[in-house]
């Protein structure tokens, strides 16, 4: 493809709206533009105008599968107006293409879909398959991965590249991620004489207060450092004369190696019960999601693998690194946690889910090159 192409095929998905769906709009894009260069492609289509796609190129007598992956999603624009570039335009300006998505993840996305494509009009074939998997709800809940994993796609798996934004860096570990609820029950009265109810809201300033120093004495992990933790949403209360009986929280926390999802939930678990018996506030936790951590060794052989491609295709110094971030990876790794995998993409994860979210044209152009460079010496 000519550089013009290129760039018209991210602006295309940009173009598309998948904000946390509609990503059978994005799967039909990709597997019109797989079809035009004769390359066997399925779109899985489950409902709710959500779709994985599956494509894959080689001669499949090498027993090996290289996989590539990336989301369709993104997040939603809450505030359209502070954009100085349409959310949805796919705009190119001094060299950066504007737009929801254009980091996180269309740009891996398309650049992936890209690879495969120029590996076979160049007339390279490889000797095992190169697969490539684009998921749905990433963003929210990892529906397409999950579906993917319990239909046994990732089974045949080798190795594994997620094109979420590095900005070329190759991240050989990520944290998980775990959300839970908190619901306080209380007890309604006048709040005119509050001593006679039970403040929901009190309940979850409790917690609050106590959760902020609950993984003090976690030990850091090797790759991933501390335990992330936070508090990201509270609900609670209907009127201002009125003591609530009911209010919420969730929070976020990242687990490691060192301290993971099962005993991340065991410490708030006991935390909650803690409270249950010694206070009167009654409090309920809810695990809503739980992504555990992925590690490849940096000196693995993929690793270094991914780091040399990087090296030889982007214009910056690249370099290992982790992220706090979590991945569809760890879905895909939940039953095979011995699988290779790397993290690179486009320009940094911190453009991520921003205002004016955009990623520039020589490190959308360089991961093109990265990633068949690294299919190229996989195989070989």
């Amino acid at each position: 493809m000519e550089t013009n192409e290129q760039v018209q095929v991210l602006q295309d998905l940009i173009k598309i709206h998948s904000v946390n769906g509609n990503e059978i709009a994005v799967a039909e894009y990709l597997q019109k533009l797989f079809l035009a260069h004769g390359i066997d492609v399925t779109v899985d289509a489950f409902g709710d105008r959500r779709a994985n796609l599956i494509a894959q190129i080689g001669a499949g007598t090498d027993p090996r599968v290289l996989g590539f992956t990336g989301h369709q999603d993104t997040v939603a624009v809450p505030n359209p107006e502070r954009w100085q570039h349409d959310p949805f335009g796919g705009e190119v300006v001094s060299g950066h293409i504007y737009g929801r998505g254009a980091a996180d993840m269309k740009s891996g996305l398309a650049a992936q879909a890209i690879a495969l494509i120029e590996l076979k009009e160049a007339g390279y074939q490889p000797a095992g398959t190169l697969k490539f998997l684009a998921t749905s709800g990433e963003e929210t809940g990892t529906p397409g991965a999950w579906r993917l994993e319990k239909q046994g796609v990732i089974d045949d798996l080798d190795a594994l590249v997620v094109g979420e934004p590095t900005g070329g860096n190759v991240v050989f570990a990520h944290s998980g991620s775990l959300t839970y609820r908190i619901t306080s029950i209380g007890k309604s009265v006048h709040s005119s004489h509050p001593d006679q109810g039970i403040n929901a809201i009190a309940g979850l300033l409790h917690f609050i207060e106590q959760e902020n120093a609950l993984f003090d004495d976690v030990g850091d992990d090797q790759y991933l450092g501390k335990v992330q933790h936070c508090i990201t949403i509270i609900e609670g209360g209907k009127q201002a004369n009125t003591i609530p009986d009911l209010a919420h929280l969730f929070g976020n926390i990242r687990p490691t190696a060192v301290f993971n999802n099962q005993q991340v939930t065991q410490r708030l678990t006991d935390l909650v019960d803690q409270i249950n018996h010694q206070t009167p506030f009654q409090l309920e936790l809810k695990v809503t999601q739980s992504f555990g951590p992925v590690i490849t060794k940096p000196d693995s052989d993929f690793v270094q693998l991914a780091l040399h491609a990087a090296q030889r295709n982007y214009p910056n110094d690249v370099e290992l690194k982790t992220i706090n971030g979590a991945t569809d990876a760890s879905i895909f790794t939940l039953n095979r946690p011995d699988l290779p995998v790397v993290v690179l993409g486009c320009d940094s994860w911190n453009m991520a889910h921003q205002t004016d979210e955009c990623t520039t044209i020589p490190s959308y152009l360089a991961a093109i090159k990265a990633y068949k460079q690294i299919a190229r010496d996989f195989f070989n």
